[in-house]
């Protein structure tokens, strides 16, 4: 729709969009997911690795990776290799494996945090009984993409939940299997999901051969 002629205040109205990227956000490739983790150790960000490598490996959306507690990841003194999730959104349970490298974050996130299994695994600066708000998550996925090279308007935090989904799926071509790890009910959604990025999509194509 364009500007509406007898609307004498529509051309200095700013648009809400303008000067900001519409749309999906980019996946990170596995070297720029590395350069991450570099990063923030290089910087000592114990607790940011942490919430990095979660949010690589769980898949979560944002609101459900700051709620979780530490008892949905540990078991006795070490770090679960699965975990399962109830997700705000749809209710339903999502079950995801952490792998070493997030194990290892974790773990030492934990062993400076202290705290009981009941207590947030990352609290709040504010309130450290409440758990870290979506708003300072994005934030940090912000510093994180920036100190790394990237533009912020093609990342955040949802970024970080399509990069494993992206990479399972250029590797197997498993659209099944990519539903039920990132918790999605409908088989349509994960279609949509994965096809927004018009460069994963001729990446792939790029390996096929006809």
């Amino acid at each position: 729709m364009g500007i509406l002629q007898y609307d004498p205040g529509s051309q200095e109205r700013r648009a809400w969009n303008a000067g900001r990227k519409v749309g999906a956000k980019r996946a990170l490739k596995p070297r720029q997911v590395w350069a991450v983790r570099f990063f923030l150790d290089q910087h000592h960000r114990v607790r940011d690795r942490a919430l990095f490598d979660l949010a690589i490996d769980s898949k979560l959306r944002g609101c459900d990776i700051v709620k979780i507690k530490i008892g949905e990841l540990v078991s006795g003194s070490q770090i679960r290799t699965r975990a399962i999730v109830v997700q705000q959104k749809t209710g339903r349970p999502v079950q995801f494996e952490l792998m070493d490298d997030a194990r290892a974050s974790l773990l030492a996130w934990f062993d400076r945090r202290g705290g009981a299994i009941d207590d947030y695994a990352f609290p709040s600066r504010i309130d450290h009984a409440d758990h870290l708000s979506t708003r300072q998550y994005a934030r940090l996925v912000d510093e994180w993409v920036t100190g790394i090279g990237l533009r912020r308007e093609e990342y955040g935090t949802h970024s970080l939940r399509r990069t494993k989904a992206s990479i399972i799926y250029k590797a197997t071509g498993n659209l099944r299997a990519v539903q039920i790890l990132l918790g999605h009910t409908k088989i349509e959604n994960t279609v949509r999901y994965l096809g927004v990025d018009v460069e994963d999509a001729l990446t792939l194509a790029e390996g096929t051969e006809i």
